[in-house]
Order: C-alpha cells, then sequence, then structure tokens
C-alpha cells in the first residue's frame, strides 16, 4: 500500500507560480498511474492533470492547460505539478492520487474514482 505526501502549496500572487511534490513510499512507484485535484470548501474534488506510470502520457483539465505541467520522477519516487501563471480561482487545496496495480495500466485516469489512494492535500492561496 502507498502513502503519498504533498509538499510546496503556500502563498504566491497571482501570475505567480509554485511546483507541487508528491512524494509516495510504501509502493513500487513506477506502477502507480497517479493524478493532482483540488478541492475547494462546499465543492466535489476537481481533477487537475494526470500521468501515466512510465510518464508518457499525460493529461491536463482544460482549466489549467498551457500553465501546469503534471511530471513525474520513478528514480525519487515523486510527482509534480508545476503551476505558472496562477489566478485567484486556482486557490485550493490540492491532492495527490495513486492508481495501484493491477488496474494502473498504461494510461492517465481523469476521475477521482479511479484512483484508490490519496494524500492529505497542500493549500495552495493565490492573492489578486
Amino acid at each position: 500500500q502507498v502513502q503519498l505526501v504533498e509538499s510546496g502549496g503556500g502563498l504566491v500572487q497571482a501570475g505567480g507560480s509554485l511546483r507541487l511534490s508528491c512524494a509516495a513510499s510504501g509502493g513500487t512507484f513506477s506502477s502507480y498511474a497517479m493524478g493532482w485535484f483540488l478541492q475547494v470548501p462546499g465543492k466535489e474534488r476537481k481533477f487537475v492533470g494526470a500521468i501515466s506510470r512510465n510518464g508518457v502520457r499525460t493529461y491536463c483539465a482544460d482549466s489549467v492547460k498551457g500553465r501546469f505541467t503534471i511530471s513525474r520522477d520513478n528514480a525519487k519516487n515523486t510527482v509534480y505539478l508545476q503551476m505558472n501563471s496562477l489566478k485567484p480561482e486556482d486557490a485550493a487545496v490540492y491532492y495527490c492520487a495513486a492508481r495501484g496495480p493491477p488496474n494502473s495500466g498504461y494510461g492517465y485516469y481523469v476521475s477521482a474514482r479511479d484512483y484508490n489512494y490519496w494524500g492529505q492535500g497542500t493549500q495552495v492561496t493565490v492573492s489578486s
């Protein structure tokens, strides 16, 4: 069973950048498809980006395309979310998620229901 710990959140001005990291332990990281989601109070968790086990396939939500990039380093057991040109509406708690074997496949997954492991989240605040 994999454990996920996010870091890198904080307060940034609109137009600024942050890089979130999610460190995994307790499993074979390269066996897990990974994703990032955000959540604001009172709303459902929302898809941000996803990446396949080997990092070849990635996908980001339309709302962040061209601004956010998801990547992973399997040697470091870490997945990243590079966030540029941040907007006040990007403010949320960001969660890292993992989909483990035997169903992790070679693709990416965009629904929260597709993931079976979650981190505790990291807060991103964007000031206008």
